[in-house]
């Protein structure tokens, strides 16, 4: 591919002009006026000015396999710009229009930023998850109106191909299907398309490469994309997010990060998602930073964790991001030897970040985790930890240059203003921002989404303090976070709710050091049935669509914790399922010192307020006693230790 644009740069890349220390440094970030401060209209404009700029530098490298000897695939932002050209003039071929949506049903691979990018300088790109069933990305693509479908060819990741091809015969509106070939298979074994399929590199290879052949003007409210949320189960929402979004999104990731030429990032975040796509992806390619593509299977390639500081040598990576679990992974893998001195900064969010976790990170490799927080609703990021800052865990960084931020009470009476809170107390945050986005497709999302004057309800508890760092608490939504992965409740609770002998069910999210959270589903059984708990855990995992969201205990109770509303007050089921989770991290220690798992020694008292206690008897051997403590801060929530 060579690059070539008609018209020349609208404007320089991203670049931070100073490093940020302090939330003054943000303020002077924000000085001027966003129109003034942020020229730049859509992210076509992102990848023009960076081709102008960084030319034949290396954009994007795609690992083969987790060999880090094995010869990488490189692609410049010539490169880069040249097949975003191709793309986006393909789907014009097609009939793809400004108001038409791509669906992109593939896994971690190059043609991934072509679809992304060149959809969106075509329509309207709608990235999917392809964990979901076949029903909901039908009704997803459904509900976009997608027209082409730009789809893995193998079944080794999803089965993405022949979903694909059933996809197509279920979608009134999906015409054309995009095959992207794996990039070792030979054009020899390629297989026979059908009529609504095309090769998607042999037909955009017939495409012109320097300049948009519909010579489309993008605005920058233009609908760039649609994000599903909502989780990996439920019924996904589906956000709109504009060119202003994405593009606010990029420049200000780049401010509070200082990336810039010379980084080199590897990306581990599934491109389905909105930190792979935007904070991760989008703003590194808008600054001329390097990104790294871990094979196809990104960091759900075991041999890509075993060989992870190896593949950070090898690449001379300078940026670490991922959600804890896969921070808790790194950390069973020793360095042996391997440099990793490039490495100057290390970004986690998407769940609760455990203490333990932290101190051990930094402990074991002398990198001090930093702590963000992203939402779909506003394009992937709201805040940042900036490197070199040491805050402690659960400060979210500063908000992004031009975030409004209000806490407010939780207590007021319906139809009552929300009373702003101080600095230091804890309550619901809401935004107003550059990024967030005008809503979602169905009106009835966007209205639940947004007050009567225009914040954002962000779900989350948590406050500002007084050097105006954000810190969260905890999330007012029910939603159950695994990895990283939201998963709705209901989705278990109707599962269950179907068995003939359950009579209320209620679904919560058991800590867990490694997940974050794992679903533990509660339940009353109806007058004279009888049922055990492994009945109902299979029952669950035949009815329950999404793997991650199949509950690992299903807990029978006498009865289920109630308002005296007659709502399931799932606070107390929260804190059972944290007894729960301490009783499965104590019971091998117990069995290793010759002690039952119900040992009277260890005693779990689910009803503390407003912690979950545990009591050591005084005759446990003090190493026990350490074993235990250890074992128990690693969970992502306080449990009180007495004894």
């Amino acid at each position: 591919m060579k690059q070539a644009y008609t018209a020349p740069p609208v404007a320089r890349p991203f670049a931070a002009p100073f490093p940020v220390r302090s939330i003054d440094d943000v303020r002077r970030l924000a000085a001027r006026p966003l129109a003034e401060t942020l020229t730049v209209q859509s992210t076509y404009e992102i990848f023009r000015n960076s081709a102008a700029a960084f030319g034949e530098r290396t954009a994007l490298t795609f690992l083969r396999s987790a060999d880090p000897d094995e010869p990488a695939i490189n692609w410049s932002y010539d490169d880069l710009l040249a097949g975003i050209h191709q793309t986006a003039n393909l789907l014009h071929g097609l009939g793809v229009g400004p108001a038409d949506a791509v669906g992109v049903l593939l896994p971690g691979c190059l043609e991934y930023h072509l679809a992304l990018w060149g959809g969106e300088a075509a329509g309207i790109v709608q990235p999917l998850n392809p964990l979901l069933t076949e029903d909901k990305l039908a009704s997803l693509l459904a509900t976009a109106g997608a027209k082409v479908l730009i789809a893995y060819g193998s079944d080794t990741e999803c089965e993405s191909w022949s979903k694909a091809l059933r996809l197509r015969e279920r979608v009134p509106t999906l015409r054309t299907l995009l095959r992207v070939a794996p990039h070792d298979e030979p054009p020899s074994q390629r297989p026979a398309l059908p009529d609504c399929a095309l090769d998607f590199n042999a037909s955009r290879a017939d495409q012109p490469s320097d300049r948009l052949v519909s010579e489309r003007v993008i605005r920058a409210d233009d609908v760039a994309a649609y994000f599903h949320t909502g989780g990996t189960t439920g019924a996904p929402k589906l956000a709109i997010h504009t060119h202003a979004n994405q593009v606010f999104t990029a420049w200000a990731a780049v401010q509070l990060q200082g990336a810039g030429p010379g980084d080199v990032v590897i990306n581990g975040y599934p491109l389905f998602h909105v930190a792979g796509v935007l904070p991760a992806s989008l703003a590194a390619l808008s600054a001329g930073v390097q990104t790294v593509i871990p094979t196809t299977l990104l960091l759900r390639n075991r041999e890509v964790l075993r060989n992870y500081w190896r593949l950070v040598e090898r690449h001379r990576a300078t940026s670490l991001q991922g959600v804890p679990t896969i921070l808790a992974a790194l950390a069973e893998i020793p360095l042996d030897g391997a440099d990793i001195s490039t490495l100057r900064y290390c970004r986690t969010g998407a769940a609760p970040l455990p203490a333990e976790l932290a101190a051990r990170f930094e402990r074991l490799f002398g990198l001090h985790v930093n702590e963000s927080l992203g939402m779909t609703e506003m394009a992937g990021i709201t805040s940042i930890t900036p490197p070199g800052s040491h805050f402690p865990v659960n400060c979210v960084g500063f908000p992004l240059p031009y975030v409004q931020v209000r806490v407010v009470g939780l207590d007021a009476p319906a139809g009552q203003p929300a009373r702003d809170l101080p600095p230091g107390q804890a309550g619901m945050l809401l935004f107003k921002a550059p990024n967030v986005i005008p809503g979602f497709l169905d009106p009835e999302d966007t209205a639940r989404a947004f007050t009567e004057d225009g914040w954002l309800i962000s779900g989350d508890v948590g406050f500002l303090d007084t050097e105006g760092r954000l810190h969260l608490q905890g999330r007012a939504k029910d939603l159950i976070i695994r990895g990283g992965h939201n998963i709705d409740p209901k989705t278990i609770e109707d599962a269950l709710a179907s068995h003939p002998a359950v009579r209320i069910c209620a679904a919560v999210g058991a800590p867990d050091p490694y997940a974050g959270e794992l679903p533990v589903a509660f339940v009353t059984l109806a007058e004279d049935a009888e049922v055990s708990e492994a009945e109902l855990v299979a029952y669950a995992a035949a009815h329950v669509d999404e793997t991650p969201a199949r509950p690992k205990r299903v807990i029978v109770l006498e009865a289920m914790p109630m308002t005296n509303v007659g709502k399931i007050y799932k606070p107390d089921l929260r804190r059972l399922a944290t007894a729960v989770a301490v009783r499965t991290l104590a019971a091998p220690l117990l069995e290793q010192a010759g002690l039952p798992p119900d040992s009277p020694l260890l005693r779990v008292q689910a009803d503390a307020q407003p912690d979950v206690a545990v009591e050591l008897d005084a005759t446990l051997p003090a190493p026990l006693k350490e074993q235990l403590r250890a074992a128990l801060h690693r969970l992502p929530v306080k449990v009180a230790l007495r004894g």
